[in-house]
């Protein structure tokens, strides 16, 4: 028991008993089946904080684990949930052409109806033909599937070119944001085939279940989400733990004495970057459903720079400070720009969070970074190093005369 997995990460339980109480929590105090005292706007929002965290934890990985600054992985967390918009979209809008068609007096053929769902949602772009991407929009299986496909191949494309061309630091990280830019840059075109800057709206609205309310779907996907992060977590956690994790921590510290070794570098590499692209993939189609509506807008590079803002700011390299960062960040930005943070008056000048809420941002980046590098996870620990260690009388050292007992009560 020693050697195995809980035993080596304590702190995994404690994570998941964590967000298992908070998840109970929120749910006696909800709007939708509990108390009424959590409304559903903030239920809404403590969902997509914990998709947030998701991607945090994924980011970690490929940054705090193997050293690789993507500035890019806002781009796979975009895709999937244009993914699972897709088929929302088309759900939704083939159920109104259907009840709006069910009493023309002739009864409309498949290729008619097929034709109005069309128009409905092309039409604010001039079209009204289904592009070639959304031949399989109607299946939902299909979409799940494509949730971390797409975004999985994309990495799986992406990170061989880059990483057998043993591109590293940051000339990696002005590729990956290349990337993004390029990708957001092609979907804001009309002839994109996802509705161009207008993006895909009305996702909140779950196909066929009109009559529940949205209390109630607020915190269906609060379940879901607090179960993504958990299994995230967990897989993330298990990745690390082992050889797997050795080795892409010792690319992080050293790539040519790893790669001197023996080891297949580029691999490790794709093979962290693929996985971690799939998980962003998941948080996305958790998030936007839950947000309501998506565009080019949200897989700008600047996303993906916030990304590693809420990473650093928790504490790159462990995966709570991931979570915290992830969690404090969204919570604080939605009270400042959310209006609720009350403007300072300096008699000269007053002071609108709402417009300065992302230069605060930014200068908590700079001054985690100098004075702070491991972030608020490293509150945790220096209070798990302050602990007196159970030592009971054991060796404290490599002479055996070493002071025992009574260092150990210290």
């Amino acid at each position: 028991m020693r050697n195995s997995f809980v035993a080596r990460n304590p702190s995994v339980l404690i994570f998941l008993a964590i967000l298992a109480l908070f998840t109970l929590a929120i749910t006696v105090l909800s709007e939708g089946v509990g108390l009424g005292l959590v409304s559903t706007s903030f239920v809404k929002t403590l969902g997509k904080t914990l998709c947030l965290a998701l991607i945090a934890v994924a980011m970690d990985l490929v940054w705090g684990y193997a050293g690789i600054l993507s500035l890019g992985h806002f781009a796979f967390f975009g895709l999937g949930g244009y993914m699972i918009g897709m088929w929302l979209m088309y759900e939704r809008t083939r159920q109104i052409v259907v009840d709006s068609l069910a009493n023309a007096p002739i009864p409309p053929t498949p290729q008619e109806i097929s034709d109005a769902i069309g128009s409905q949602i092309f039409g604010v772009v001039g079209g009204s033909d289904f592009p070639v991407i959304w031949s399989f929009a109607h299946s939902l299986t299909i979409q799940l599937i494509l949730v971390v496909a797409v975004p999985g191949l994309l990495a799986l494309v992406f990170g061989w070119l880059a990483f057998r061309s043993r591109v590293t630091g940051v000339y990696l990280s002005i590729l990956t944001q290349a990337m993004t830019l390029a990708l957001s840059l092609y979907l804001f075109q009309n002839d994109s085939g996802l509705r161009g800057n207008n993006g895909l709206s009305g996702l909140q609205n779950l196909p066929h279940l009109d009559d529940v309310p949205q209390s109630i779907v607020s915190i269906w996907f609060f379940w879901a989400s607090a179960l993504a992060l958990a299994l995230g977590y967990l897989l993330a956690a298990w990745v690390v733990s082992g050889k797997f994790g050795s080795v892409i921590r010792g690319i992080r510290d050293n790539e040519a004495r790893v790669r001197f070794l023996g080891y297949s570098v580029e691999a490790y590499k794709l093979a962290l970057f693929t996985l971690t692209a799939m998980i962003a993939g998941i948080a996305g189609a958790l998030y936007y459903p839950q947000a309501g509506i998506i565009n080019p807008a949200e897989i700008a590079p600047i996303a993906s720079i916030y990304l590693a803002a809420w990473v650093a700011i928790g504490g790159r390299g462990r995966l709570y400070g991931a979570v915290i960062g992830a969690g404090f960040v969204s919570l604080v930005s939605s009270w400042f720009t959310g209006g609720q943070a009350p403007d300072v008056h300096l008699g000269f000048y007053t002071i609108r969070w709402v417009d300065w809420w992302t230069i605060l941002l930014g200068l908590s980046f700079v001054a985690v970074t100098l004075f702070a590098p491991k972030g608020i996870g490293g509150l945790v620990d220096l209070w798990t190093d302050r602990r007196a260690p159970d030592r009971h009388g054991a060796d404290l050292g490599p002479d055996m005369g070493s002071l025992r007992e009574r260092e150990a009560e210290r």
